[in-house]
């Protein structure tokens, strides 16, 4: 009676009405926060299938065109092989002392197209350099050697005819060490390789959220929390690149001024790692690659240089 009196009554019933009210649109947000988190994980996993039926398009179309071609069809690679440290030292060194008349051995460097020069050498087995490519040809004109080669750090691409085959160590390993890192969402390691052997410089390691598990965070939630953790990684990885090669620059003699602005300073770095992260060192790098290198840092490193560096050889 006396709520109804002083008007506290209708106050209440309204307060009421509102916590209802309050209570409906928490239960609306917290079935969106759901739908969206659904919804993301659902994008995630068409987004895999996708990037998976893509792959297996890309394969399936390779295999179709292969076998549109009969000639393609017919021939098959004699051999190959996995070359590294010494054995790919023999390998080069052989071909390197093969010695013709004065146009008897044809060096090519093939990128996509196929070379008229190689095609009319090589006949039918032209079709497996559109296979190994990108590679470099070596082909003799009385058909004692035919090998193809994928140099890590590959020149452009060139066709020629001389008295022995063109063959650059700098294209297969390094000539003078290299600086060279890996990095990963969560692991950053960087290194000199000498073409011999890789020594860790320094080491970055990072905890950065797993896969989402239900419970904790939300799905959104959790991707914008793991995506910064990511970044702040890459930027600690950053941060130490530049200080090395800042460091190394610094205590290289320094060279004359020659007025020349394509003259490049000594600050050859190779950015391998995981693929989705190697676009944050473009601007860095003189060359990046995917791998696949697990471990601890030094370990990973190792792996990564020993994959990068590995020739394969095929012998068409």
């Amino acid at each position: 009676m006396l709520d109804e009196l002083l008007g506290r009554a209708e106050l209440k019933a309204r307060i009421e009405e509102l916590e209802e009210e309050k209570r409906h649109l928490e239960r609306r947000a917290a079935a969106e926060e759901e739908r969206r988190s659904e919804a993301a994980r659902k994008r995630q996993e068409a987004e895999a299938e996708v990037n998976r039926l893509e792959d297996k398009i890309e394969g399936l179309e390779e295999r179709v065109e292969r076998l549109s071609d009969t000639d393609e069809a017919d021939v098959d690679f004699r051999g190959t092989e996995a070359l590294r440290g010494a054995r790919r030292d023999e390998i080069l060194d052989r071909l390197a002392s093969v010695e013709t008349d004065a146009e008897g051995a044809l060096t090519a460097m093939v990128r996509e197209d196929v070379p008229t020069s190689v095609s009319e050498a090589l006949g039918d087995r032209a079709a497996l350099v559109r296979r190994a490519a990108p590679c470099l040809v070596c082909v003799d004109d009385a058909g004692l050697v035919a090998a193809a080669l994928d140099p890590p750090t590959p020149p452009a691409a060139f066709d020629e005819w001389g008295s022995s085959f063109r063959i650059e160590r700098s294209w297969f390993a390094p000539v003078e060490p290299v600086w060279v890192a890996l990095v990963r969402s969560d692991l950053f390691a960087l290194g000199v390789y000498d073409g011999e052997s890789v020594t860790l410089v320094d080491e970055v390691e990072s905890d950065v959220m797993g896969t989402h598990s239900k419970g904790g965070f939300s799905q959104a939630r959790f991707e914008r929390r793991r995506d910064q953790q990511v970044d702040e990684h890459l930027d600690r990885a950053r941060e130490a690149i530049d200080a090395h090669l800042d460091a190394a620059d610094g205590d290289a003699p320094a060279e004359a001024d020659t007025g020349d602005d394509d003259v490049s300073t000594e600050r050859d770095l190779i950015v391998l790692g995981e693929q989705t992260v190697l676009g944050r060192f473009t601007d860095l790098a003189d060359r990046t690659a995917a791998v696949d290198a697990t471990g601890d840092p030094a370990e990973a490193l190792d792996s990564a240089v020993r994959e990068f560096w590995t020739v394969r050889l095929s012998l068409l």
